[in-house]
């Protein structure tokens, strides 16, 4: 790797993906450099990282968020909202943009970085999800570089590097099965938000460890890898494999398969991202044999985890509906945490949001946030129906 260090803007710089990019930065003081950082609500964290790492440049949520800093740091650049998102892209240097920022938030900010063209570690799967193919666009009209961060995609892309797309048969996704894989006999209507959240492998925020009860979170990964690798919904296997060692694999056309194997820890993917096309010297520990001794493989159990098939359906039925899935899913697991819908009803919510939305073609990033908009607002009269 070259002597200077890479200059990083972290985005989400207090949520899961930003806490851990910014301990990578730490670990490897000689390679990286926090830049800039943009922040949600936690304003305790974020003045914390700003003490450590010294960025130049800071953007937070809100307007009293921005008036707090600035009398707390007042050399420090400070922005706020989508425009201190972009300034903290901007930031002179910039060569690596982490995009952490959960939800269809992300999507902008995304664009912004490819304009821009840089090296971009994509946590953010709305921005695919919502806008795959002007995503796709934008990045064919610039020089920026996508390296997923998701460890599933980041598995892909690392096993897909250097293997001519005619040597592909199919891609396979593993999923943790959430923390209700094992409990066949425990009825789902009964399951509370603390209970969906209790990752048994990962450490995440609330909305996506919801996903990854309901098997949502595999469902937008799909769509995410047909954005991402080119490859129908049809050619992508989704496998659960509860030990989440094997994160990724490729079956070729000669039936052999390639995987890739590593702990579950996020820094693996952050590393390879912040790091890429070189690799960190082990910022994560060695499986050991024993660890890769036990591993389990099942299918998905569609019935009782319907989330996974609708994410196909609506893939199959065209860019706006993948967009009202995204749109609905936010809304249910929304009421879902905040106690106004069971654990059941998430997936209800989504189906009947599906059935009742107008397809509308998307041409451009306007026709995007109407069709969030019109999907957001048919799930909310689904839900006070409910």
């Amino acid at each position: 790797m070259a002597s200077s260090k890479k200059k990083v803007c972290v985005l989400g710089s207090t949520g899961t993906i930003g806490t851990y990019t910014l301990e990578l930065i730490k670990a490897f003081p000689d390679q990286f450099e926090a830049v800039s950082l943009a922040a949600g609500k936690n304003l305790t964290k974020l003045q914390e990282q700003i003490r450590i790492f010294k960025p130049q440049v800071v953007s937070v949520q809100d307007e009293a968020a921005l008036q707090f800093l600035r009398q707390e740091f007042p050399k420090l650049q400070v922005g706020s909202g989508l425009d201190g998102i972009k300034k903290c892209i901007e930031a002179e240097g910039i060569d690596v943009v982490i995009v952490g920022i959960v939800g269809f938030a992300g999507l902008e900010p995304t664009l912004h970085a490819i304009r821009h063209n840089k090296l971009i570690g994509l946590a953010n799967k709305e921005s695919l999800v919502t806008a795959g193919t002007l995503f796709n666009e934008e990045v064919r009209k610039s020089s920026a570089q996508v390296v997923p961060v998701d460890s599933e995609h980041n598995a892909l892309y690392q096993l897909l590097n250097g293997v001519d797309e005619s040597e592909v048969q199919t891609l396979v996704l593993t999923a943790s099965g959430g923390p209700f894989l094992k409990k066949p006999d425990l009825d789902l209507k009964l399951v509370t938000p603390e209970m969906a959240i209790s990752h048994p492998n990962w450490k995440m925020g609330p909305k996506i460890s919801v996903d990854s009860a309901t098997l949502m979170n595999k469902g937008l990964e799909l769509i995410e890898a047909h954005f991402l690798f080119g490859v129908p919904e049809s050619q992508i296997e989704v496998w659960v494999h509860p030990q989440s060692i094997v994160h990724g694999s490729i079956w070729l056309k000669d039936n052999t398969n390639l995987a890739q194997l590593s702990l579950p820890d996020m820094k693996s993917a952050i590393g390879y991202a912040l790091s890429y096309p070189e690799r960190l010297l082990q910022p994560i520990q060695k499986l050991t044999l024993d660890q890769m001794s036990r591993l389990e493989f099942f299918p998905p159990d569609i019935q009782r985890f319907p989330c996974l098939e609708l994410a196909r359906k609506s893939l199959r039925a065209g860019q706006s509906h993948v967009i009202a899935l995204n749109a609905a899913n936010e809304i249910a697991v929304n009421a879902f945490l905040n106690r106004q819908i069971g654990f059941t009803q998430i997936p209800e919510v989504i189906d009947a949001t599906l059935q009742e939305f107008s397809g509308m073609p998307i041409h451009q990033l306007e026709a995007v946030f109407e069709a969030d908009r019109v999907g957001r607002q048919v799930a909310k009269t689904v839900i006070n129906r409910i």
